[in-house]
C-alpha cells in the first residue's frame, strides 16, 4: 500500500472511515440468490474486488494488497420490520457505524428490497419514477481500498450493463509480486543449500526458523535505513518548499492557506452513551440546481452556509463564521501509486455576505484560489516525504494520534464532498438505477458531513450526522432542502 492509504487502513482500527455508496435501483423481483450469484460472478472479474488486506509483522513494512475470493457474507441481504424508506435510514445509520476488516474483505454488499416511499417518488415529487418497488444496495468499502472517485468507478464496474472486461493474471503468487521477492529468494535458497553441505544440524535449525519469517518483513528491515535517510533528505526538500511557498505568497502570486474557524457545536467529542449515527437523503432534480456561472458544489455550498446558519441559531447559538472542508481530487499521476488521491480544502463560507448572489461568487472565488494553491507543484513536497516515511514511524503516528481532541482552530465546521458518478445507465437484478448517493464518514471534529452526488439527471445531498450532535437532524434536513431551493433560484 502506498502510505496514504495504509494510513487509512490503520485508522480503521481506531475508528469508522469506510465509504458507503447507496444505488437504488427498480426492484423487478428477481430472487435474491440470483443477485449473489450475479454480485459474485461480477466481483470476480473486478481486480479491485478481489483483494484484502495483509499486513507485515510489526508493521516493519506497509501492508500489501493480496488476492482473496468472494466470501459469502459480502452478500448481505436486510429484512426491515416494514419495506418503507424511515425504516431504510435507520438501518443505514447502523450500517454507517459499521467498520470492514480489509484484511479478511475489502468491500461488502448490502440489499434491502422491495421499498415503498423512496426519494424522488413521493419525498420529492418533482421527479418522475417508475411505479416498481425499490432495491436498494449499499456498497461498503475500506478507505484504504479506494476514495470516492475510485470506489465510484468500482461501483460502476459492479453494475453497469456492459461485462468487465476479464483481468489477465501475472501467475505469480501475492508474495512473489512484491518487487525484490523474487530476488531475494534466489540469493537466500543457495545460502541455504550450502549450509546444508557444511552443518546438516545448524541447516535443519534454518530451514525450521527462515520459512515462519513472511518475506516482506525481511526485505523491510535492511530498508528501514535507507528510507530514514531518504526521509531526512526530503524532509529538508520540503521545508525548503515550503519558504518558497511563503515568499510566493507574500509576494500576492500565490492564495494564502485557508483561515482557521472557532469550533461550532457541531464539532465536538463523541458522547459514546447516547450518541448513534443518522443520515437523511435529499434527492433533486439536477435541473432545478444548476445555475449559471457556478457549478453544483458552489450552489450546495451556498445552500449549506443559510442552512447551518439558520440552525445553529435556532439552537440559540450566535454564528459570525462558518466554513466547510472540501475534499479536491487530484490528477492520478499526483500520488503514483496511491488509491486515496485527494487535498482536503478549507473554505470559507462566507456568511457575512447577506445577498446570497454575491456570496456565491466569494465562495466560488475562494474554493477556485484554495484548488489553486492546493495543485501547486510545491506542496507535492510534502507527499514526497510521506511516500518515503518508514512504515514504523508512521504507523506509530497513527496509532498515538489524538482522535478525540477538537483542536481550537478547525478546517471547516462541516464537510462538503462531491462525486459525478455519471450517467444513469447502471442496472442490477434487471432495474434501472434511479438515484445515488452517499455518507462521508463522521469524526471527533466534524459531526455532520455532507455529500454530493450525480447520476444522470439527479443530483442527491446526503447527510450524516451524529444525534449526540446533531439531535434533531430533520430540522436540519428541512432547513437544508429549503436553503437548496432558496439558492438556486436566487441564482438562476
Amino acid at each position: 500500500m502506498a502510505p496514504q492509504d495504509a494510513t487509512m487502513y490503520w485508522l480503521s482500527r481506531r475508528t469508522r472511515n469506510d465509504l458507503f455508496l447507496v444505488y437504488c435501483f427498480a426492484d423487478n423481483g428477481r430472487p435474491t440468490e440470483e443477485l449473489r450469484a450475479f454480485v459474485a460472478e461480477r466481483g470476480a472479474r473486478i481486480a479491485d474486488l478481489r483483494v484484502r488486506a495483509q499486513d507485515v509483522p510489526g508493521d516493519l513494512d506497509y501492508p500489501s494488497w493480496v488476492p482473496c475470493d468472494f466470501a459469502a457474507d459480502q452478500f448481505v441481504e436486510h429484512v426491515l420490520p416494514e419495506p418503507d424508506w424511515a425504516h431504510v435510514q435507520s438501518a443505514l445509520g447502523e450500517l454507517v457505524a459499521t467498520v470492514l476488516d480489509a484484511s479478511a474483505r475489502a468491500w461488502r454488499l448490502t440489499v434491502f428490497r422491495g421499498i415503498s416511499d423512496v426519494p424522488g417518488r413521493s419525498v420529492e415529487p418533482q421527479l418522475e419514477m417508475d411505479a416498481a418497488p425499490t432495491l436498494v444496495a449499499v456498497v461498503q468499502m475500506s478507505h484504504a481500498l479506494a476514495d470516492g472517485r475510485r470506489a465510484a468507478e468500482i461501483a460502476r464496474a459492479l453494475f453497469s450493463a456492459d461485462e468487465p472486461e476479464p483481468d489477465a493474471g501475472s501467475g505469480a503468487s501475492p508474495i512473489e509480486r512484491i518487487p525484490g521477492v523474487r530476488t531475494l529468494s534466489a540469493l537466500v535458497r543457495p545460502v541455504v543449500r550450502r549450509l546444508a553441505e557444511v552443518s546438516p544440524v545448524d541447516a535443519t535449525e534454518l530451514r525450521r526458523v527462515v520459512p515462519t519469517v513472511p518475506v516482506a518483513a525481511v526485505l523491510a528491515v535492511p530498508q528501514l535505513p535507507i528510507r530514514l535517510a531518504r526521509t531526512a533528505v526530503r524532509g529538508y526538500q520540503a521545508f525548503r518548499a515550503q519558504q518558497q511557498l511563503t515568499e510566493l505568497t507574500a509576494a500576492g502570486q500565490l492564495p494564502p492557506p485557508g483561515p482557521g474557524f472557532r469550533p461550532s457545536r457541531v464539532n465536538g467529542a463523541e458522547t459514546a452513551q447516547t450518541s448513534a449515527h443518522q443520515v437523511r437523503m435529499i434527492v433533486c432534480d439536477s435541473a432545478a440546481l444548476r445555475a449559471p456561472g457556478h457549478t453544483l458544489t458552489v450552489v450546495v455550498l451556498t445552500a449549506v452556509s443559510v442552512a447551518l446558519t439558520r440552525y445553529l441559531e435556532h439552537c440559540g447559538d450566535q454564528v459570525d463564521r462558518l466554513g466547510a472542508q472540501v475534499p479536491m481530487a487530484l490528477p492520478d499521476a499526483a500520488i503514483p501509486d496511491a488509491r486515496n488521491n485527494y487535498r482536503s480544502l478549507s473554505v470559507d463560507l462566507c456568511i457575512d455576505e447577506p445577498d446570497l448572489r454575491r456570496r456565491a461568487d466569494k465562495i466560488a472565488a475562494t474554493l477556485a484560489d484554495r484548488k489553486r494553491r492546493a495543485r501547486h507543484p510545491l506542496l507535492a513536497a510534502q507527499d514526497r516525504v510521506t511516500a518515503v516515511v518508514p512504515a514504523p514511524l508512521l504507523h506509530r503516528d497513527v496509532a498515538g494520534y489524538p482522535l478525540d481532541a477538537v483542536p481550537d482552530s478547525i478546517a471547516g465546521h462541516t464537510v462538503v464532498s462531491s462525486v459525478d458518478r455519471g450517467q444513469a445507465d447502471l442496472t442490477f437484478g434487471g432495474g434501472r438505477v434511479r438515484f445515488t448517493g452517499g455518507f462521508p464518514a463522521i469524526g471527533s471534529v466534524m459531526r455532520l458531513t455532507h455529500g454530493i452526488h450525480g447520476l444522470g439527471d439527479t443530483v442527491t445531498l446526503s447527510l450524516h450526522a451524529d444525534s449526540g450532535t446533531l439531535p434533531d437532524i430533520d430540522i436540519y434536513t428541512d432547513l437544508l432542502r429549503a436553503a437548496v431551493h432558496e439558492v438556486a433560484q436566487v441564482l438562476k
